[in-house]
């Protein structure tokens, strides 16, 4: 757990991880602060990020099961311990991290008796299981049990319905949010004329992400969903009823940013194992928690070359990349 002293700065913006701790394998704490505001903005913001934080972020979950030896779900099979429907439940509460898009295929192959847990589940290496010692099922005879697994990543809720039923597969139930909980309070201070205010923000996490990384990729999203307010263009306006009104403001937005949106590139969906990179420079990059196409333009070049173990030859392939595929660029400093 880690604990930091609370001081207020009262020149400049700012946040800041006051305490940090692992409950669990699955289950993450986090608590944050952003201060100085004034009087108002501690609950706009705290409100809006409780929304982005349980829903607009992504989660990878199992979302379906196939076995030959499965007759239906509220089956038993002999020489298992578990009910069918309780193998489902268990697969339901395992909990993946991964760099997916989309769906992909996993599987389960183990012969018993002995137990079969998550370490037994033998996935792409996209996909990462955190606890590996959820329990799956119980063999009590030596036989063999095989399961197909469909892995998708989502956000907010997959609920099964009878009509899914596919080849005897069966769907089960996927809960993608990787934060189960938010808390915000707020803190004031100062005199009757010129009040402050301290946002305290609480999140706990499933272990995929931490608090710290689902924050910054709520604000991401939220950052994602306004930028249209700020590219209208002029010419597309008609206020017919306000013909006297001042023109608005032009785009502060970075050129770069305004080329992705015209572009329509969703750039957190692009993650940087399907840019074709070298393993080295794959690993480098993940080192460093740049994981999506987003990650990889917030950094410079002089950036990347201060990485350890990157070349010039690995910028300037990055490079290449992004102006092939995607009409990008990083800047120099």
């Amino acid at each position: 757990m880690v604990r930091e002293q609370v001081r207020i700065d009262t020149r400049t913006l700012q946040w800041k991880c006051v305490e940090s701790r692992a409950d669990s394998k699955r289950l993450s704490y986090g608590r944050f602060i952003l201060s100085p505001l004034l009087k108002g903005q501690a609950d706009t913001i705290g409100i809006a990020m409780r929304r982005a934080l349980l829903g607009e972020l992504e989660g990878t979950c199992i979302t379906r099961a196939k076995s030959a030896k499965i007759p239906h779900e509220y089956s038993t099979i002999v020489g298992i311990q578990e009910s069918v429907h309780e193998i489902l439940m268990n697969l339901k509460e395992i909990v993946l991290r991964s760099n997916l898009y989309g769906t992909c295929e996993a599987a389960i192959c183990a012969r018993g008796p002995g137990y079969i847990t998550a370490k037994d589940i033998i996935a792409p290496p996209y996909v990462k299981i955190i606890d590996n010692t959820q329990q799956i099922a119980s063999l009590t005879e030596p036989i063999e049990l095989c399961i197909r697994l469909q892995i998708e990543r989502n956000r907010g809720y997959l609920i099964k319905t009878s009509n899914n039923v596919q080849d005897g597969s069966y769907p089960i139930d996927a809960i993608f949010m990787p934060v189960r909980n938010v808390n915000h309070s707020i803190h004031s201070y100062g005199t009757e004329n010129e009040k402050h205010e301290i946002l305290f923000l609480e999140i706990w996490t499933n272990g995929s992400l931490t608090p710290k990384e689902a924050l910054q990729e709520a604000s991401r999203n939220l950052i994602d969903l306004f930028i249209p307010f700020l590219q209208t263009e002029e010419e597309n306006l008609h206020f017919e009823d306000n013909k006297h009104m001042l023109p608005l403001r032009p785009s502060i937005l970075p050129d770069k940013l305004v080329k992705i949106r015209k572009k329509k590139i969703a750039l957190k969906s692009i993650f940087i194992d399907q840019l074709d990179l070298p393993p080295r420079v794959y690993n480098c990059l993940k080192r460093y928690n740049i994981s999506t196409l987003l990650d990889l333009l917030n950094n410079s070049q002089e950036d990347l070359m201060k990485m350890e173990h990157f070349r010039i030859e690995d910028v300037k392939r990055i490079l290449d990349i992004l102006e092939k595929h995607f009409g990008l660029d990083l800047p120099k400093n």
